[in-house]
C-alpha cells in the first residue's frame, strides 16, 4: 500500500477513537427506520486485583456506542457484593451522572449498551440484568448481545415452575435458566442453558466472585476475548473495545465456549459445551455493523469493507470522475473502489460533528431538512460531474432517494450508486431488528424498478458470490441475502407480548 494510502486510512480510522463512530449518517434521523438497526454491545472485565472498573468499563462501552444508543448500564463485583446502575441514554451521559465512582470499582464488570431487539423499550428492560437472594442481595449478573428462537416457550415453562419475570426481554430467559442451575455449579449451570436455549447469544456475566462469558454453537454474535495483562481479562462485543481500555487482542471467543473464572484455579477456565461447532458469525457485522478498527474471526473489517468497493468495480465498472463514499460505512469501500478504478476519491460529505443525535421537531417537513444540517454536499466538487456513490447497503430505500436528490439538486450530471452488499431480501431474527420483508425495497422491487424509483443512472449490488469471496468464507450467516438461517426461526417475532 503506498504511503498515501496508508495515512488516508490511517487518518479515518484515528478519528473514532476520540468519538463515536457513526455508521450511515444519512439514516439516523429517519422517521421510520431505513436501516438494520444496532444490537447491542456487551463489555467484561476480570482481574485477580482490583481495578478502576469505573473507568475501564465507560472507556470500553464508548467504543461500543454505535452498537446501541437507547441506554446502557454496568455491574461492578466489589469485596463479595454485586453493585448495579442501569439508565436511559448514551455512554458518556449515563456515566457522568454516576454521583459515587468510587462505588463502581471492584475487580469485575459487566456492561452494556443497548438497542432493543425483543421486548419494549421500557427501563425494566435495560441491561445488565441481575438476579437477587433471599436477602435481596444481587448473586448474578448479565449482560447479552442476540435474540433467542425459542424464549417464549422457555419463558412459559419457567413461570410454570413458579419463577417469576421482571422484564420482557429474552435476555431474562438466559438469566433465570443460569440462577435455577447454580446448584450445579457455575459452569454446569451455564452448560445446562446453552443446551435449552436456541439462537443467536454472546454473553458476559458475573457473580460475587466469578466472572464468566458463553457464545451460542454457531458464533452468530461476536465475542473477542483479550488482556490488560497476566492477571487481567477482558471480552467485548468488538476488538475496539479492548483497543479503548489499552488491552490486547488474544483471539475469539469460540462457539460453544464457556470461559470463566474458579475458585481452585487461577486465571481464565475455558470449557467447550459443544466441540467442532459451525462458525457462521453474522456476515452483516464486517459490511455495515463493527467499527472499521475492529477485528473479528482474524478477520479485519476496514479491510474487508476497501476489498468490498474494489469487488464492485471489478463487476460493474462505470465512467464517472470522481466517487464519494457515505460518512462513515461508505468510505473504506469507496477507497477501495477509486484505488480499483483509478476514479479519484472525494469526501465530499461535510459532517457536523456537533449535532446532537436528533432534533424534535412536528413536520415532515423540518424532519427533511435535519439530512443537510448533518451531512452537506461540497457543491463546487460535484457540480456537473459524473459521480459513484457508494453506500453499505439499502434497506427501504427512502434514504438513498434522498440522498439523490440531495446530489441532484447541488449539480451533479450522472449518478451511479453502488451498494457493497447483496440486495436485503429478508429481516434479521437473530439480534438485529429489521423492518419486515414488506419494507425490505429489495425483496418487493427488482433492480430495474429499484434503480427508477432512486432515479439514478445505474445500480448495482455486490454479488453473494464476490462477497463469500471478500470473506474467505461460506461460513458465515448470509440470511438477510438468502433467506436461509444457520437455525430455525422457531416462533413468532412478538416474543413475550
Amino acid at each position: 500500500m503506498k504511503n498515501s494510502e496508508q495515512l488516508q486510512k490511517s487518518n479515518y480510522l484515528q478519528q473514532f477513537q476520540n468519538r463515536s463512530y457513526g455508521r450511515n449518517l444519512f439514516r439516523t434521523e429517519e422517521e421510520n427506520t431505513d436501516a438494520p438497526e444496532e444490537e447491542c454491545g456487551i463489555f467484561g472485565l476480570y482481574s485477580e486485583h482490583d481495578v478502576d472498573t469505573f473507568s475501564l468499563s465507560q472507556f470500553g462501552l464508548f467504543a461500543l456506542q454505535h452498537r446501541g444508543q437507547e441506554a446502557c448500564g454496568i455491574s461492578v463485583a466489589k469485596n463479595g457484593k454485586i453493585f448495579n446502575i442501569k439508565d436511559e441514554g448514551l455512554v458518556l451521559d449515563v456515566f457522568k451522572d454516576i454521583e459515587n465512582p468510587e462505588n463502581f470499582m471492584g475487580n469485575s464488570v459487566i456492561g452494556h449498551t443497548r438497542y432493543t431487539t425483543a421486548g419494549d423499550k421500557k427501563k425494566y428492560n435495560f441491561q445488565p440484568f441481575f438476579a437477587k437472594n433471599e436477602y435481596d442481595q444481587i448473586i448474578l449478573s448479565i449482560a447479552h448481545n442476540g435474540n433467542l428462537t425459542n424464549a417464549k416457550q422457555l419463558k412459559k415453562e419457567l413461570e410454570e415452575e413458579g419463577v417469576v419475570f421482571k422484564a420482557t426481554s429474552d435476555s431474562e430467559v438466559i438469566l433465570r435458566l443460569i440462577q435455577k442451575n447454580l446448584d450445579l455449579g457455575l459452569r454446569g449451570a451455564i452448560k445446562e442453558t446453552m443446551e435449552k436455549i436456541q439462537g443467536a447469544y454472546s454473553v458476559v456475566g458475573i457473580t460475587r466472585n466469578k466472572f464468566f462469558a458463553f457464545r451460542d454453537f454457531h458464533g452468530i454474535r461476536p465475542l473477542v476475548l483479550g488482556m490488560m495483562d497476566d492477571k487481567t481479562f477482558t471480552v467485548a462485543s468488538e476488538s475496539a473495545a479492548l483497543d479503548g481500555i489499552g488491552a490486547k487482542y488474544v483471539r475469539d471467543i469460540k462457539p460453544g465456549e464457556i470461559v470463566y473464572t474458579s475458585d481452585h484455579e487461577k486465571g481464565l477456565q475455558s470449557f467447550m459445551v459443544k466441540e467442532n461447532c459451525e462458525r457462521r458469525i453474522c456476515s452483516f457485522e464486517y459490511i455495515y455493523f463493527a467499527r472499521p478498527d475492529s477485528q473479528m474471526e482474524n478477520i479485519n473489517v476496514y479491510d474487508i469493507r476497501e476489498k468490498s468497493g474494489e469487488k464492485i468495480w471489478e463487476q460493474a465498472p462505470v465512467d464517472a470522475d470522481i466517487v464519494i463514499g457515505v460518512p462513515d460505512s461508505g468510505v473504506p469501500a469507496a477507497i477501495g473502489f477509486s484505488r480499483a478504478s483509478g476514479i479519484p476519491f472525494r469526501p465530499v460529505l461535510v459532517k457536523n460533528r456537533y449535532i446532537g443525535r436528533s432534533f424534535i421537531v412536528p413536520t415532515q417537513e423540518m424532519r427533511e431538512r435535519i439530512v443537510n444540517l448533518k451531512l452537506n454536499p461540497i457543491i463546487s466538487e460535484i457540480r456537473g460531474k459524473r459521480v459513484v456513490i457508494i453506500d453499505d447497503s439499502i434497506v427501504r430505500g427512502t434514504t438513498s432517494k434522498r440522498l439523490v436528490k440531495i446530489l441532484k439538486d447541488a449539480g451533479v450530471k450522472e449518478i451511479h450508486f453502488r451498494s457493497v452488499s447483496p440486495p436485503i431480501i429478508a429481516p434479521c431474527f437473530l439480534g438485529i431488528d429489521t423492518p419486515s420483508k414488506d419494507d425490505l425495497i429489495s425483496a418487493n422491487m427488482t433492480k430495474e424498478e429499484l434503480r427508477k424509483y432512486l432515479g439514478v443512472d445505474s445500480l448495482e449490488f455486490l454479488s453473494m458470490e464476490n462477497l463469500k469471496i471478500i470473506l474467505g468464507s461460506s461460513n458465515h450467516c448470509f440470511g438477510c441475502f438468502t433467506e436461509k438461517y444457520p437455525v430455525e426461526k422457531g416462533e413468532d417475532d412478538g416474543l413475550f407480548q
